[in-house]
This record gives structure tokens, C-alpha cells and sequence, in this order.
């Protein structure tokens, strides 16, 4: 069974992240895989390790996109490639599930498709969804584990209301939930192969696509408002005094 991840590169999630000179800014804080991706890898090493194949990341960014992949290829996938190219450059997850079903198609005879939930630069997770419309294949979502019993996959989704249980036909697409399983620590011989390895680099005329519309801008960043926060501390010579202190204040200030 091939399988594919789609992985995105973000800023660590302990990153300070700003507005300066209408660019966004993380400082100095490190880029690292997108934290719900790597549970993502997880669900495709374990269904490799039961079912066979291989597994590839694949990630569409600038170059430095490389860090990212190589901790999948580290954590112990077989394969990794990246999607790059100057008209990529803000795109939004439209633009980018079309170039990942691209790069799917082009990867050929794959099987499944894993993505995280969300990415939590963004927050939208809505590329997994994107891409398996790109490639007319069912999404299952929200997956918190996994069953093969081919033609078909059955997944248990984690909803609000709790959980529930869909199925599909191959290839699909499935987005991934924390309960899927915790994802490994990559290895001291993973981290040296994949210190080694030749990341493939694709561009959009390797895909055979032109530079994408983009339906989704950001003509103006900004950084939300400072908001003022003052504590005032109510006093009395009693508790009914203080209550209805209180009271006249939260009055006073149109709370209630």
C-alpha cells in the first residue's frame, strides 16, 4: 500500500508570532512540522508497519520546507518530496490542495492520503477536505483510528456529539484527530539517514500546472489591539455590603 502524508511547516507553537512592516514575523523562534501532522505520520508508519508499502511526505513551501520532511523521512518514512515555486507564494488552501492532488497524481498508484486536522498557523482544516475533492475521493475526517478491510476503509470519527463510524473506497483521504495515536520519536538512525538524504524538488511546470488563482488575499495585516486589562478589588464592612457593591457595579458598567 503507497501512501502519501501531506505536511505543512510552521512556526514552533511556543513562537511569538507579530506584524512588522505588514509581514508576519515569529522572531527567531525554529520552524517545525506542523504539530497535528506529526500524528499524522504516526496513522501511515502504523498502517505501513500492518498492511506494507510505502509511506512519502510530501509538503508544498519555500525551501527551508526541508527541516520538516526530513523529521518525517527521520520518524521513518521512506520517501519525501517538496512542492516550490515562486507563483506559490501566499497561497491560499485552495491553490494548495489543488498542486497536493497534482503531486499525488504525479507520486501515482496511491492508495491513501493523511493529513492532520488543522494546521495551527492557519486553523482552517480545510486543505485535507480540498484535496480529496481535487482528486475525487471520498474524505474521512476527524479520525481518531483506522480499519483496512479492503476495498474499503472504516474510520471512527471524534465528533462533538462523540463518536462516530464512517466508511469508504480506496483511494481516500483522511484527516487525523490526537487520539489517532502518539506520535514516535524519531530514531539516531533515522535522524542520521535523513540528515543524509536528497530532498526531490518539484515545481508547478513539473506538475504540469500553471500558477494558480488565488481565491483567498490578505491586503493588510495588522496586529490585533492592546487590550486594556485593570482589576479592582470591591471592599465593605460586610459581605452584603461588598455584595451590593458589587452588584452596583456590574449595574454600573451595563455587565448585566
Amino acid at each position: 500500500m503507497n501512501i502519501v502524508v501531506c505536511i505543512k511547516q510552521v512556526p514552533d507553537s511556543a513562537a511569538k508570532v507579530m506584524v512588522e512592516n505588514g509581514q508576519v514575523t515569529w522572531g527567531d523562534a525554529p520552524l517545525v512540522m506542523n504539530p497535528w501532522d506529526e500524528y499524522a505520520v504516526e496513522a501511515a508508519l502504523l498502517l505501513q508497519e500492518e498492511q506494507g508499502g510505502d509511506v512519502t511526505v510530501l509538503s508544498v513551501g519555500g525551501g527551508d520546507v526541508d527541516e520538516a520532511l526530513k523529521i518525517g523521512l527521520a520518524m521513518g518514512c521512506n520517501n519525501a518530496i517538496l512542492v516550490t515555486d515562486p507563483a506559490l507564494e501566499r497561497a491560499d488552501s485552495q491553490a494548495t490542495a489543488r498542486v497536493l492532488a497534482a503531486a499525488i497524481q504525479k507520486i501515482g498508484d496511491v492508495q491513501l492520503v493523511f493529513c492532520g486536522k488543522q494546521a495551527i498557523d492557519g486553523d482552517m482544516g480545510v486543505t485535507a477536505a480540498q484535496t480529496a475533492r481535487v482528486l475525487g475521493w471520498p474524505i474521512l475526517s476527524l479520525a481518531s483510528s483506522i480499519k483496512m478491510e479492503e476495498p474499503l476503509i472504516r474510520v471512527e470519527r471524534t465528533v462533538e456529539e462523540g463518536r462516530q463510524v464512517v466508511e469508504g473506497n480506496l483511494p481516500a483521504v483522511v484527516s487525523v484527530v490526537k487520539d489517532i495515536a502518539e506520535p514516535r520519536y524519531p530514531s539516531f538512525m533515522g535522524i542520521r539517514k535523513a540528515s543524509r538524504a536528497t530532498i526531490p524538488v518539484w515545481t508547478l511546470e513539473d506538475l504540469g500546472l500553471e500558477a494558480p488563482t488565488f481565491h483567498v488575499s490578505w491586503p493588510e495585516l495588522n496586529n490585533p489591539p492592546v487590550q486594556e486589562v485593570t482589576n479592582e478589588i470591591i471592599t465593605g464592612d460586610s459581605p452584603d455590603d461588598v455584595a451590593n457593591a458589587l452588584a452596583d457595579k456590574i449595574l454600573g458598567e451595563k455587565v448585566l
